[in-house]
């Protein structure tokens, strides 16, 4: 059984036992977090959501959070002396998803 949820403004398929790196989620470690945006709901059974499936949800645990490798932004416009070099790291969660209630 596999689900699709939506958080962080991303729609990511889980399963049962994966472990997936989303968008940073307001829980501390170890914490259990619940998904209440389901949008689709496959296997034998299978749910579409308009938009989200009723009753449907995904409990996953928080198992760490971190952040990703730094990326450079940098600006210049020709010829006219204007130089603007910025890095940013995006944060992020890892989730073990414990169980898809449908």
């Amino acid at each position: 059984m596999y689900a699709i949820i939506e958080t962080g403004g991303k729609q990511i398929k889980v399963e049962e036992g994966q472990e997936v790196f989303v968008e940073k989620v307001a829980a501390d470690q170890d914490e259990t977090v619940t998904f209440d945006k389901v949008l689709f709901v496959g296997g034998d059974d299978v749910k579409v959501g308009a938009p989200y499936v009723e009753g449907a949800s995904v409990t996953a645990k928080v198992a760490k959070h971190g952040r990703q490798k730094k990326i450079t932004v940098f600006k210049y416009k020709p010829k006219k002396n204007y130089h603007r070099k910025q890095g940013h790291r995006q944060p992020y969660t890892k989730l073990v998803i414990d169980k898809i209630n449908a």
